[in-house]
């Protein structure tokens, strides 16, 4: 594991249809991340924000397209396709710098569909991880399957190679299926189980874990990413269940428990594989006291290394 660790903000709320989550990276800032990893021995740099187009000034002040009939055609439904498109490209730009010269790159959303662009940065600088994606969703529709045209549910297909048009080549296919697993899967859409068994992902749903406990999910889904070249983790914080994390953008009842999770972090940094992360979907707008982004700053400080004893 890098000493370095490199923080890239991507405030975006393009990938879904409510408002907030292109606060979480200042929220999550805010809630003394940098002072957390710095107080475990890291060096902290933060590259600042990914720039994202406010869907509410539009076109004069960015010469952002607002969604329009042009995202209903035959390609299927993308919501807002081009400006996520545009950031996951930048962002992908520095995680491979950041990547290249050794650092950890750490990743604060903003909606999930930043990860199509943090896997593609990976991919260019020589890497092809593992992924585990801590979720109650699978984000794997495409355009064809989605129901919503929310393209925060379709990072992973695009990471996967099943989503193509309009996802251009250069975001598409950098990961393998066979080493990545998604992990607290609660909310699947018809389409996406179809996807998963396609691409070979290993699913592990909430009642795999009611069934099996945390740990042994969790071996499993750390052996599953190990087939890659280090573990990238991209954890959706609605993975965990909204009594514990309230600020997100698509909560689903029924997720981890707080022990759960911190376990789930724990045991990732005690495999010595993660080498890059992600924390997507913080809300603060639906929050209470900032409480979800501070969770969030636990959990990254866990899967880092700060240990009880």
């Amino acid at each position: 594991m890098s000493k370095t660790i490199a923080i890239v903000g991507v405030p975006m709320d393009l990938g879904g249809n409510r408002r907030g989550v292109d606060m979480g990276p200042s929220a999550i800032r805010y809630a003394g991340l940098a002072e957390r990893l710095a107080g475990l021995g890291f060096a902290v740099e933060d590259a600042g924000n990914v720039r994202v187009a406010d869907p509410d000034q539009g076109r004069a002040a960015h010469g952002y397209r607002r969604m329009d009939e042009r995202d209903l055609g035959p390609r299927g439904r993308a919501y807002h396709v081009d400006e996520i498109v545009r950031v996951a490209q930048e962002l992908a730009g520095l995680v491979e710098q950041i990547e290249r010269r050794g650092a950890m790159p750490l990743v604060l959303g903003g909606d999930h569909s930043m990860s199509m662009g943090t896997l593609a940065g990976l991919a260019r600088a020589g890497r092809r991880p593992g992924v585990i994606w801590m979720d109650a969703h699978g984000d794997i529709n495409t355009p064809a399957t989605t129901p919503s045209g929310n393209v925060h549910g379709m990072p992973f297909a695009v990471a996967l190679g099943l989503a193509r048009d309009p996802f251009p080549e250069a975001l598409r296919g950098s990961v393998e299926g066979g080493a990545s697993a998604l992990v607290a899967i609660r909310d699947l859409d018809p389409g996406e189980k179809a996807n998963i068994r396609e691409a070979g992902v290993s699913a592990i749903t909430m009642a795999d874990i009611d069934r099996m406990g945390m740990g042994a999910a969790m071996e499993k889904a750390i052996a599953v990413a190990s087939r890659g070249e280090g573990i990238h983790l991209s954890l959706d914080m609605d993975s965990i269940d909204p009594d514990e994390a309230p600020g997100v953008g698509t909560p689903v009842r029924g997720g981890l428990t707080y022990r759960e999770v911190q376990l789930a972090m724990e045991m990732l940094a005690a495999s010595g594989k993660l080498r890059s992360l992600e924390v997507a979907e913080v809300n603060p707008i639906l929050d209470e006291e900032n409480r979800t982004a501070k969770l969030a700053v636990e959990l990254v400080a866990s899967a880092l290394g700060q240990t009880i004893l």
